[in-house]
């Protein structure tokens, strides 16, 4: 859980995600249309990946990616994203974070 508290922080926003999940993929394009540049982390990719996998799933994360954090917060997953973005909530999010500029 503490590894993944840091790595939640080390940006604002930050995405673990899995290569081979077109959700996550859904995400990680969404949020770079918008010009984020996001951290992240292909849990299938990294040492210990499994062990950040079982620590969002106790986080509630269920699928357990993607997950999202945006100013170290977690926002949640697909659903959570999509639907912030369908009530016009997610870019001022975004702003608040430093994530984008404009």
């Amino acid at each position: 859980m503490e590894r993944v508290t840091s790595l939640a922080s080390e940006r604002s926003v930050v995405i673990f995600s899995k290569s081979s999940c077109c959700m996550c993929h859904t995400i990680k394009t969404l949020l770079s249309d918008f010009g984020v540049n996001p951290e992240v982390h292909e849990l299938d990719e990294i040492n210990g990946g499994r062990e950040i996998e079982q620590a969002l799933l106790r986080l509630g994360c269920n699928p357990s990616v993607p997950a999202v954090f945006i100013g170290g917060e977690l926002v949640g997953g697909a659903n959570e994203v999509m639907s912030l973005h369908l009530n016009r909530s997610l870019i001022p999010m975004l702003r608040r974070a430093g994530a984008l500029w404009v």
